[in-house]
This record gives structure tokens, C-alpha cells and sequence, in this order.
């Protein structure tokens, strides 16, 4: 029987809306298989929820830099008792808020509408804290001030849009050996998994003082002193934990079992609206200074101001060496960075013989624009999201993800109070089933051959551990030279008389076909 549904799905695909997106029965001569425009609305809004708790986390890391405010104490230069500073940095947080929405909401448009692609965007974890931490340091503490670092953004992005538009950038992805893209893809996994299971999701991983990590779970009045997530007793009593752990996780993957639809969404929200009452024990708003101001700004509702602090503040001073220092520091994370590349892997968007993706030129100049214009409105550098996963597993193949995706985060900008109070433990269970979807991709590693094993085992161990998909892409390529360059010499040299055992069991590498300018060019 046809219902309202199955309808909508033919009428939309039926129109030119359709056959831009190329959904199945456009008629488009690519149209892709499987891809239904209710199906891309609920794939679009599960990966929203999944991204949702980057307003709140940018804007509180990005304002540890201080933004604008200027500390003027001479006995604490970090002014971390200056209540006046601190207020001043609680207004750059608002700010913050307000930008990391708004960028989210442009770069995901952009994205789907002119990539089609179903990969959401936002200002990046890790180069969030890159920024505040490394660059801008504590309250400004660091080698460049918060409107210098903004300069080397802002350069960067036009530095990637030009890279982009030679093909660069997408060539230098695709001559990556494939046992390390399918590394990537896992460690991916394995990272999104961590983050899920960290104190920033549901809280079952904790810090240790001896062993770096070990178990959390516990409630605050445990934790050792001044170490907070650092267990002194009481693990895994949190019952925030559990509720995370049971209708988050549990639940979510028993409706995933039977196929009901928008699963991981239901998970979320489920544990959301249950976390939001203050009189339980496992509110989002406990009767505590911070829980008051959490609470005072859920309770607003609806909000909305212009940037007063980190709007066009961009400080232009590239006579600074310590700006191009931050600026090639930006780049070369970046450019190894292949969020994107793994997220279109995952929607099988991939072309098998020249190892590129649809619209790579197109999305690629998408993420560049989405940096610069991140600068301008005060944030760090704006990058396709892993969560972007969580859609795809519920179904999205094409750009009517990501333009979902980012009239979610518009809504955002008003209702930044509602979207900003989804809690960690919400989103923790929906993030480590992602993650075991994305481990798939171990089965196709050559394991066979050491040459290519070992490598991709460093990649894929070393990015949930530097929690940075560059830092283990990097390792893996280093390994990957240096284990088998010399193998390779020797055999050259030898006119094939000294080779490996089963060097026949290795993956080939050679130069992806194509050339490495776009077809424009």
C-alpha cells in the first residue's frame, strides 16, 4: 500500500529538486540507489542531533583563549580571579555560541547544495583546542593574540580554496596507499567511539593518575581533588551513565535490530527530555552555580543578540612571524585532515579506479570558503564532521542531508538555549554504535603483508590516542616509508633477485589515474 510517505519520496524526485540531488527515480543518469527525500530529512536530523553539542563545547574551548577581552593584572596574566575578565569572557562564549551555529548552518548548505554530499559541518574539535590552547594560549597567554590567530585562518581558508581549485588538495588524498584510507575510516571509528565513551559523552572512561586513562562513572563529590573525571572511588555509579547507557545505547541499538526508523534520533532526544527536570538525579541542571547558568539560558528559550566581541576582529598583522607559524601549523593539520574523504567512503560515494569522490572539487572549495568565513565570525577552523556518520547509517546519500543539517543549526541561532542543552550522556551511545559501524572497514586492510599491516595498525591506533585524525594519518605515512622504501631500493638494486617472502601479498601503490588537475582546469 502507498502511504503519504512513499508519495512525497516520487513527487520530490520526480521534480528538478530531484534530479540536482540525484535521488532515486530522478531519472539522473547517476542517480543514487536507495537515497529517499523523507529518509534524507531523518538522516539529516539524526546527524544534527549527533553534531548539536559543538555549540555549547566550541564556543566554551574558543572562549578559554579569552577572545577580545584584555587582561591587564600584573600578578595573574591569565586573570582567572578578575571577575570583570571573566565576565568579559562569558560574553565572548555567547558570542561564540551564535557563531559556531551560524557557521555550521552556512558550511552544511553549502555543502549539500553545491557538493552533494551528506556531511555536516562545523568549527572542528581538536583545532578548536589547537587554537585556544597552542596558539592563543589560556586567556591570551599564548605566542598570538585571538584576532592574529583569526589572520591565519582567514588566510588559510583562501590558501585551501586555491589548492582546491587546482585539484591539489584531492590529489594528494587519493595517492594515499588504500590500507591506510581504510585506517583512517576505522580510526575514525575508534576516536568517535572514545569520545563517546569520555567524560564528554557518557562518562565510562575517565582520566587516571597512573595508567592515563581508566574507569569513570563516578559523581563529582568523588572525584580526586582539583582532577576532576579522575575517579578517587565510586566508579560507574553516576546514574547519568546508565541513562545514557541504557536508552541512549541499549534502547537505541534494540530499535536499530528491528529497523525502526530515525533509531539513533529517538535514542537522543529520549534521553534528553528526561535529562532536562532539575529535581533527579540525573538532570542537566544540578543545583550548583554553573548548573544555574545553565538553566537560566535553557530558560530563555528563544534568544538572540548580534557579536558583539568576536565579530570582524581579525587583526591583519602577517608581519608577525609567529602568525605564519600558526598559519602553516593550521595547514598542514588541515590539509592531511580526510574527514571528508572517509565520510564519502562511508556513503559509497567513492569511485573505485580513481579513488575520488563526487564533487570532491566542489566540496573541497566548500570546506575552504567555510574556513575563511569561520574567521570572520570569531571562530577556529570550520571542518566536515564525524558525526556525519550517524546519518548516513540512517540512510543519507545525498546534499538534502547536509542542507537539513544546516537549517537545523539556523533554527539553532534562536533556540541556542534548547539545542545547546542536549547533554554529553545523550549523545555518548549514539556515538560509539557509529563507531562500530565504522569499523567495518579493518576486514579489508591487507593484514597479509606486514608492510602494509603494521602501518595501517599505527594509523588506527594512533588517532583515538592523540585524539587527531592528522596526527595518526601522519604516523602512518612515515611508517609506511619507511618500512617499505628499503625493501623496494633493495629489490630495484638486485634486479629482483632479493625480494620479501610474500612481497606478491602486498598492495600495489601507484599514482591514481586521472590527472591531478580538475577537468575545468
Amino acid at each position: 500500500m502507498v502511504n503519504f510517505a512513499d508519495r512525497l519520496n516520487a513527487q520530490v524526485a520526480f521534480s528538478p529538486i530531484g534530479r540536482w540531488f540525484r535521488l532515486e527515480g530522478s531519472g539522473h543518469p547517476k542517480e543514487r540507489i536507495g537515497s529517499r527525500f523523507v529518509t534524507e530529512i531523518r538522516a539529516g536530523l539524526t546527524t544534527w542531533a549527533a553534531m548539536a553539542y559543538i555549540i555549547s563545547v566550541n564556543a566554551s574551548i574558543v572562549s578559554d583563549s579569552g577572545g577580545t577581552c584584555v587582561c591587564t593584572s600584573a600578578t595573574d596574566p591569565s586573570c582567572t580571579n578578575d571577575t570583570t575578565y571573566l565576565a568579559c569572557v562569558n560574553d565572548v562564549r555567547n558570542d561564540l555560541i551564535i557563531s559556531t551555529a551560524a557557521m555550521a548552518a552556512l558550511s552544511s548548505v553549502l555543502m549539500g547544495l553545491f557538493a552533494n554530499l551528506p556531511v555536516g559541518m562545523a568549527p572542528g574539535l581538536g583545532l578548536n583546542a589547537y587554537f585556544a590552547y597552542s596558539i592563543v594560549g589560556f586567556h591570551g597567554t599564548g605566542m598570538v593574540t585571538y584576532q592574529e590567530a583569526l589572520a591565519a585562518v582567514f588566510l588559510e581558508g583562501w590558501i585551501f580554496l586555491a589548492l582546491s581549485l587546482l585539484g591539489l588538495r584531492q590529489w594528494l588524498v587519493r595517492i594515499i596507499p588504500e590500507s591506510l584510507v581504510l585506517a583512517v575510516g576505522a580510526g575514525i571509528g575508534l576516536l568517535i567511539a572514545f569520545i563517546g565513551l569520555s567524560p564528554s559523552g557518557l562518562g565510562v572512561i575517565g582520566g587516571d593518575t597512573t595508567n592515563f586513562v581508566g574507569l569513570g562513572g563516578c559523581t563529582a563529590d568523588n572525584y580526586i581533588t582539583n582532577l576532576p573525571y579522575y575517579c578517587e572511588h565510586g566508579q560507574l555509579r553516576n546514574p547519568t551513565m546508565w541513562l545514557g547507557i541504557f536508552l541512549g545505547g541499549i534502547l537505541t541499538v534494540l530499535l536499530m535490530l528491528y529497523r525502526v526508523r530515525g533509531a539513533i534520533l529517538i535514542g537522543i532526544f529520549l534521553v534528553s527530555i528526561i535529562s532536562w527536570p532539575r529535581p533527579t538525579a540525573v538532570t542537566y541542571f544540578p543545583h550548583t552555580d554553573a548548573g544555574d547558568a545553565l538553566f537560566d539560558f535553557f530558560k530563555q528559550v528563544v534568544t538572540f543578540h548580534p557579536l558583539h566581541k568576536v565579530g570582524n576582529v581579525i587583526n591583519y598583522n602577517y608581519r608577525n612571524p609567529r602568525v605564519w607559524y600558526a598559519l602553516v601549523t593550521f595547514l598542514y593539520v588541515d590539509i592531511l585532515g580526510t574527514t571528508l574523504y572517509s565520510m564519502a567512503k562511508f556513503a559509497g560515494l567513492r569511485d573505485p579506479v580513481t579513488l575520488d569522490f563526487e564533487g570532491s572539487t566542489a566540496a573541497y572549495c566548500v570546506d575552504a570558503f567555510s574556513i575563511s568565513m569561520g574567521a570572520l565570525v570569531g571562530t577556529s577552523p570550520v571542518t566536515a564532521f564525524i558525526e556525519s556518520a550517524t546519518g548516513i547509517s540512517e540512510g543519507g546519500k545525498t546534499g538534502i542531508t547536509a542542507i537539513v543539517v544546516g537549517l537545523a543549526f539556523f533554527v539553532s541561532i534562536f533556540f541556542a538555549p534548547i539545542f545547546a542543552s542536549i547533554p554529553g550522556w545523550a549523545t555518548g551511545g549514539a556515538l560509539i554504535i557509529v563507531g562500530s559501524l565504522m569499523i567495518r572497514n579493518v576486514r579489508e586492510i591487507n593484514w597479509d603483508y606486514i608492510g602494509d599491516a603494521v602501518p595501517a595498525f599505527i594509523t588506527l591506533i594512533i588517532i583515538p590516542l592523540s585524539y587527531n585524525i592528522a596526527y595518526g594519518l601522519i604516523a602512518g605515512i612515515l611508517s609506511y616509508v619507511a618500512i617499505n622504501f628499503i625493501p623496494w631500493a633493495i629489490r630495484k638494486l638486485t634486479h629482483d633477485r632479493i625480494v620479501p617472502p610474500n612481497y606478491d601479498a602486498s598492495e600495489e601503490w601507484t599514482i591514481p589515474p586521472g590527472s591531478i588537475f580538475p577537468l575545468w582546469l
